[in-house]
């Protein structure tokens, strides 16, 4: 059986293209993406309800879908910082509860990864 060579970062940009190359490094990537477009684009529709000249909004599906993606906690900022969608139900209920399910994911797939497999 061939042996794999083991990669050892030789400067600060290799480490942290190693960091960016892995999965973990992926996944915080995304979220840290996704969680700024999210916050933006509530922040944009928040813009777009108070001025009444732009007609087009974003659709409260595009907002939650967001949320659903990865920007729940730039959801919930975008909602507290821009006072916006905080009186509806669904976003009031409705995002807190979509991070308490990404939250349990992320637990869950840890305590397989670290004790289970």
């Amino acid at each position: 059986m061939e042996e794999k060579a083991l990669y050892l970062p030789e400067a600060q940009t290799d480490t942290i293209w190693a960091f960016l190359g892995s999965p973990w490094g992926l996944l915080a990537g995304w979220l840290i993406l996704i969680n700024i477009v999210t916050f933006l684009v509530f922040g944009l529709d928040k813009f777009l309800s108070k001025h009444p000249r732009f007609r087009q909004r974003v659709p409260e599906k595009n907002l939650l879908l967001l949320a659903v993606v990865g920007g729940s906690v730039g959801a919930l900022l975008g909602m507290q910082i821009f006072r916006h969608k905080t009186l509806h139900r669904t976003f009031r209920v409705g995002v807190p509860a979509i991070l308490a399910v990404q939250l349990l994911l992320a637990a869950a797939v840890a305590l397989y990864w670290n004790y289970l497999r």
